[in-house]
């Protein structure tokens, strides 16, 4: 996809496919998960290479994406953390802590996320 939109979408490559919001203007990227008590699914953040969970509520995981989408990395991030920035990452997914295990996401795989028009 050459640009992408805010909006819903879903995850595949995972054990489930998961229910994404798509995270893709500035707004919606500074925003992302501020002021919420939790999220259904996920949330991606494109383009992103790093987060922050400064303001949060809630612990996340948070996996690093390339830009073709194989995850680089997967972290737990309890609120008021700072993630350092990963060099080859085009994209971040945040999700509810443990919620990337139950997915069986790691290292490795590619992953696809198709907007839901």
């Amino acid at each position: 996809m050459a640009r992408w939109e805010n909006g819903p979408g879903v995850l595949h490559g995972a054990r489930a496919r998961v229910p994404v919001e798509i995270a893709a203007s500035y707004r919606a990227r500074t925003r992302g998960l501020l002021g919420r008590d939790g999220i259904e699914g996920a949330l991606l953040l494109t383009p992103a290479g790093s987060v922050h969970t400064f303001g949060m509520r809630f612990a996340i995981d948070v996996a690093y994406l390339s830009r073709d989408f194989t995850v680089l990395a997967v972290r737990t991030m309890r609120p008021g953390r700072l993630g350092l920035p990963r060099l080859r990452a085009r994209h971040v997914l945040e999700a509810e802590a443990g919620a990337m295990a139950r997915w069986g996401l790691r290292p490795g795989i590619r992953l696809g996320v198709e907007p839901v028009r």
